[in-house]
């Protein structure tokens, strides 16, 4: 059963947001627009929403719902199903270098939540910032919708994904902007490097972009 919940009594000032090395003035301001951000979805509170955000972390949970939706792709032909391979390898080295590497310059607390949860889920120890789940979904959806026309779809389940996040209190709204936006870079940074196969190899379109 769904708990509406109100908003737990905030952490002092910048206390979370201090472990990101910021200056004051600015670890001020991002601590305002946590507490804004939070405040704003606290209002948007409902059993149906609890499902659906409750639901979307779950399966973002170890990047999930993206390999789900990779193998799937991979039905389609040869080509897709190559780079099937391709998409996992990269959210797999998304994964390590968010989660094992990122994560460890920072110390950055989770929100503090003392209220009944809608729904059982995983509770992470790792440092708040950036937001992995956020990272890996928009890692994802830059890969998966490279010339593909369900691009809308792919975008539209991460911004789901990454925003659950904050609303089953697990993220900070400044760390799943921070994970987006790294996400972003490393897909673009990944299909630099690692472009699409062309044939049923996963590593065709490399052997392509070095003959021409």
């Amino acid at each position: 059963m769904s708990i509406p919940s109100p908003t737990p009594l905030p952490p002092p000032p910048g206390e979370a947001a201090r472990a990101l090395h910021l200056p004051g003035r600015i670890v001020r301001q991002v601590a305002a627009f946590d507490r804004r951000v939070d405040q704003g979805i606290d209002r948007l509170r409902h059993p149906t929403v609890d499902r659906v955000m409750y639901t979307a972390t779950a399966l973002g949970d170890f990047a999930l719902v993206w390999h789900i939706l990779t193998v799937a792709r991979g039905l389609r032909s040869e080509r897709d199903a190559a780079d099937t391979v391709r998409a996992s390898s990269i959210l797999g080295l998304e994964t390590v270098l968010v989660n094992g590497v990122i994560k460890s310059f920072f110390r950055r607390t989770r929100p503090t939540w003392d209220q009944p949860r809608a729904f059982r889920i995983r509770r992470p120890r790792s440092s708040s910032f950036p937001s992995g789940h956020a990272s890996s979904a928009f890692t994802a959806a830059g890969v998966l919708s490279e010339g593909d026309r369900l691009r809308p779809v792919y975008y539209g389940v991460a911004a789901v994904v990454a925003s659950s996040r904050v609303y089953v209190k697990i993220h900070h709204a400044s760390d799943v902007i921070a994970g987006a936006a790294t996400g972003v870079v490393l897909a673009r940074v990944a299909k630099r490097l690692w472009p699409q196969p062309v044939d049923g190899s996963p590593f065709s379109g490399l052997r392509n972009r070095r003959r021409s």
